[in-house]
């Protein structure tokens, strides 16, 4: 996970944690270190319904969202900042967290509201991701008001927060990969045609790719000079990821085999393998 190049995450953070801690009356009393409650929400949030990561290059997905906030909160301040980021577990104790390298841009729409627009990076080569992190994330958002404080050195009892979680769902999904050889080529008529194939998925562990196991991948056949494939049958991949499947060649065409995709993998066509048929 990237943290953003300002001080503005790493002392709201700070200040959140103390003031998790419960201090005694006299010295809460002379305290400044809570921040206030920003006067600010966050509704219509729009991300990708799944993020396809591999094994080294970075990944990139917008997101956007409404900002709506008091008179008081001036979200044009250069000190004033607001993002969305996913989650796992509970926004108040999440196990991880996805975010961007920046804070969104908000763009004022009226007085009291402002459509505002992101970008969440994952690192998969930077150890972001653990393969059981793959299935289903929560979008939460939040925003930050210094007030003119120094971020450095602030007055935390001047300084606004709000986030608030569960305003969308999005799949981080571990990249497939899939292929198809037909054979042979070319074929006699009403003799066994044999197309072999993989299925794989990244592996965000050791930045590698191996085969997703005994999963239902579909055989499919495309008769040439047409645009639509039909499936002809249904095998599952082995201990390997490796799929084979035997089918009686009738027409000149392309074969592939289809994978319909998980909650932690991505459906995925091998590119048609033509065969001609003599």
């Amino acid at each position: 996970m990237r943290t953003r190049a300002t001080a503005a995450a790493t002392v709201i953070s700070g200040a959140l944690a103390l003031s998790a801690f419960v201090m005694p009356t006299a010295q809460a009393a002379d305290s400044s270190g809570t921040p206030y409650t920003l006067d600010v929400s966050f509704s219509n949030l729009k991300i990708a319904p799944a993020i396809k990561v591999g094994t080294t290059n970075e990944v990139s997905t917008t997101y956007t969202y409404t900002l709506t906030h008091g008179s008081d909160v001036d979200t044009t301040a250069g000190d004033f900042y607001s993002d969305a980021y996913l989650y796992r577990g509970t926004l108040d104790d999440p196990t991880k967290t996805l975010e961007g390298d920046d804070f969104a841009t908000c763009t004022a729409t009226s007085t009291t509201t402002a459509t505002c627009k992101g970008i969440i990076d994952i690192y998969p080569a930077d150890g972001d991701l653990r393969n059981a992190d793959a299935g289903g994330w929560s979008v939460a958002a939040e925003a930050y008001a210094f007030n003119g404080q120094d971020p450095n050195n602030p007055d935390m009892s001047k300084v606004g927060f709000k986030d608030q979680g569960g305003l969308a769902t999005t799949l981080v999904q571990r990249y497939s990969k899939l292929t198809a050889n037909a054979g042979p080529e070319p074929v006699v008529k009403g003799r066994t045609l044999t197309t072999t194939g993989k299925l794989s998925r990244a592996n965000w562990e050791d930045n590698q790719y191996h085969g997703y196991t005994g999963q239902p991948v579909k055989l499919q056949f495309r008769k040439a000079g047409t645009s639509t494939y039909t499936t002809v049958k249904t095998v599952y991949s082995d201990s390997y990821g490796n799929v084979k499947a035997t089918a009686t060649a009738q027409y000149d065409g392309y074969w592939r085999f289809s994978f319909a995709g998980t909650s932690t993998t991505p459906a995925v066509n091998a590119t048609g393998d033509y065969v001609d048929v003599q």
